[in-house]
């Protein structure tokens, strides 16, 4: 069995934006490169686990999602860095975009995603790492069994803030941004 660390997208790895409805709208955070080398090059799979209900909303098209993430595998590429995987969710029950417009299994905090790189990689769960600046990656983290990692970059320092008081379970560790998440994760596996 494998183990990874499933990385949240928006706020986290880049800047938040809202909907990333143009590619000029993304941007890496100047961190991102060397933490997930660093994760690479310890020998954990780095895989991106992202909500994108902004194509079932129609803002953007699913061939600007794929633009936008061949641009982020490119970046990291420059660096000697890379993402084994890159798994999302397109759907939004009451979406504009009638194919995408349903309730899935996929959609964070529900474990899709981590279900389907879990057969592709042969991961152990509760081995793995789920890092976000939103608490529904905490509530991903719990309910696949694996530990959640809290950024305070993106949503992350409002969120903390504001609703951590009220949330049901807390996050194995709260960083300050994805540096200091990976030096966590690798001081801590």
């Amino acid at each position: 069995m494998q183990r990874a660390v499933f990385l949240d997208r928006d706020g986290t790895i880049s800047e938040e934006a809202g909907y990333i409805n143009h590619i000029d709208r993304f941007h890496v955070y100047s961190c991102t490169p060397g933490a997930i080398k660093k994760l690479n090059d310890a020998g954990w799979l780095v895989i991106l686990a992202t909500n994108q209900s902004g194509i079932a909303r129609g803002y953007f098209p699913e061939s600007l999602m794929h633009q936008v993430h061949g641009s982020l595998q490119t970046q990291l590429a420059c660096a000697g860095a890379h993402l084994d995987a890159i798994y999302y969710c397109p759907h939004l029950a009451g979406g504009a975009v009638p194919e995408y417009s349903n309730s899935c299994d996929c959609r964070k905090p529900k474990i899709g995603m981590l279900l389907k790189a879990a057969e592709d990689f042969q991961l152990d769960l509760p081995s793995c790492f789920v890092v976000g600046d939103r608490y529904v990656d905490i509530e991903t983290a719990h309910n696949a069994g694996a530990r959640g990692v809290f950024v305070l970059s993106g949503y992350g320092k409002g969120e903390h803030l504001y609703l951590s008081p009220k949330w049901p379970r807390q996050p194995a560790y709260i960083a300050q941004d994805l540096s200091a998440a990976v030096d966590w994760i690798l001081q801590n596996e």
